[in-house]
């Protein structure tokens, strides 16, 4: 059997918010946004080397409690990029909120960034 994570959910409270970041700031591309009616839409964006995250807005207070907290606080995202400094100016220079200065570690360049409803990501450049 070959298997693959093909998609992650992340809940946030407002669809055009969510886009304008991951689009906008981020520089994902916008796959797919759709409308499911009753206020609801199918919301994809994805990096140009793969990975997709489902964009779903929260319709209850159990949801609306998890914006921001779905890795309970922790860094729950990670994205990797193959040149960190021109990435990392490129976020900044789109008001990204980064928490912490670039530090290398044994696996490569990093630095945590925030996204707009509280998530923690991962800005990571690998080491070869």
């Amino acid at each position: 059997m070959t298997a693959r994570v093909a998609m992650t959910t992340l809940v946030v409270d407002d669809y055009d918010r969510a886009i304008a970041f991951y689009r906008d700031a981020l520089g994902l591309a916008l796959l797919a946004d759709a409308d499911m009616g009753g206020g609801k839409r199918w919301v994809v964006v994805s990096g140009p080397a793969g990975g997709r995250l489902l964009l779903a807005r929260a319709v209850d207070e159990a949801q609306r409690a998890a914006i921001g907290r779905q890795a309970g606080g922790r860094v729950g995202f990670f994205m990797e990029t193959d040149d960190f400094a021109a990435d990392h100016a490129r976020f900044m220079a789109h008001g990204v909120r980064f928490r912490e200065a670039p530090r290398h570690e044994a696996y490569g360049t990093v630095a945590v960034f925030e996204d707009p409803f509280g998530n923690l990501w991962d800005l990571i450049e690998p080491k070869d």
